[in-house]
């Protein structure tokens, strides 16, 4: 098994990852939600803009993009962006998968109980912005509370958190709390866990992939002894978080992504020459480049000693040959 598969498509060929979630193929009374776009002028709900800092999450069950937000939360930012090119994300799991509220990751230890910051592991304190909600979608800091250390560490989580999940008395008691009306009807639009502003901080959205963080929710969990929840998925389901990477969106172009690679695939029509200009391009930034139109023009022997692989495909190829490689 190869470290790291990361894929890198171009135009409409973005969009394949996004095939990869669901609830099929596991067991499970939940059903992954649908979610139409919100229409807000809510930061979180604007499209990145060029240069903005993104972390790409390559995981188990498809890829997971969110834009961070320095501005108002710098130590957060930070320490992740510090941690996730460190490698310390790398093949650690999601050990909560808890539907309608979170997906949570970051601990190195896999159990939920551990955690670390580029600052000798010291916590870093709250940095809640009025700007920033946990909307369904935000990428959060999971600050622990109540024992020997309080605050920030390398544990995050996404708000998984139906649309509907913030009914008419939440947003009445909202309103009297201060909240504008345009964050109020994103509430209403979106869902989300309004009662965690002010506790934990937001430093980023889902942009891409929220069908992947769905999915996450709607695995199978472990029960304990005693038969009470534990939220962790069970070992059938576990979902492994790859990679984190840090780029600027709308993130890393077919040639970087070659440069970074021990090897490239280029997936598209032999007859396509846009294609072939993108197989030339990658092929001068890394040697071992391979142009394939199927799975089955794909030598896998030639991969065995190679560590990283990265993926690319012309416009026009269709999402099932790029699912299948």
């Amino acid at each position: 098994m190869k470290r790291l598969i990361h894929t890198a498509v171009l135009a409409a060929a973005l969009a394949f990852a996004l095939l990869l979630c669901g609830c099929s193929g596991a067991e499970t009374s939940h059903k992954a939600p649908q979610r139409a776009a919100v229409e807000s002028g809510e930061r979180q709900f604007a499209q990145p803009s060029d240069g903005d800092f993104i972390a790409i999450f390559s995981t188990s069950l498809g890829e997971v993009r969110a834009v961070l937000y320095p501005d108002a939360a710098p130590m957060a930012v930070q320490n992740f962006v510090g941690l996730a090119r460190s490698g310390y994300y790398d093949n650690t799991v999601i050990w909560r998968a808890q539907y309608g509220f979170a997906v949570q990751g970051g601990d190195a230890g896999g159990t939920g109980s551990g955690g670390a910051t580029i600052w000798s592991n010291n916590p870093y304190p709250l940095e809640a912005d009025s700007s920033l909600r946990h909307y369904a979608g935000a990428l959060c800091a999971a600050f622990a509370q109540g024992g020997e250390v309080t605050g920030g560490n390398s544990q995050f989580y996404f708000v998984e958190a139906l649309p509907d999940s913030v009914d008419t008395a939440q947003q009445e008691q909202m309103a009297q709390n201060g909240y504008s009306e345009a964050q109020i009807q994103a509430y209403a639009a979106a869902g989300g866990l309004p009662y965690l502003d002010n506790t934990d901080t937001v430093f980023g959205q889902v942009y891409a992939g929220m069908d992947v963080v769905d999915a996450m929710a709607c695995v199978d969990t472990e029960q304990d002894e005693e038969g009470n929840e534990t939220w962790r998925p069970t070992q059938e389901d576990t979902i492994t978080i790859q990679q984190v990477t840090i780029a600027t969106y709308p993130g890393p172009t077919a040639e970087e992504l070659a440069a970074q690679s021990d090897a490239m695939i280029v997936i598209g029509d032999m007859r396509s020459s846009n294609t072939r200009k993108l197989f030339e391009i990658c092929r001068n930034a890394c040697a071992d480049t391979y142009y394939i139109q199927t799975l089955d023009d794909l030598d896998m022997n030639q991969l065995r000693s190679v560590e990283t692989v990265g993926i690319t495909a012309g416009a026009s190829t269709p999402n099932k040959i790029i699912e299948e490689v």
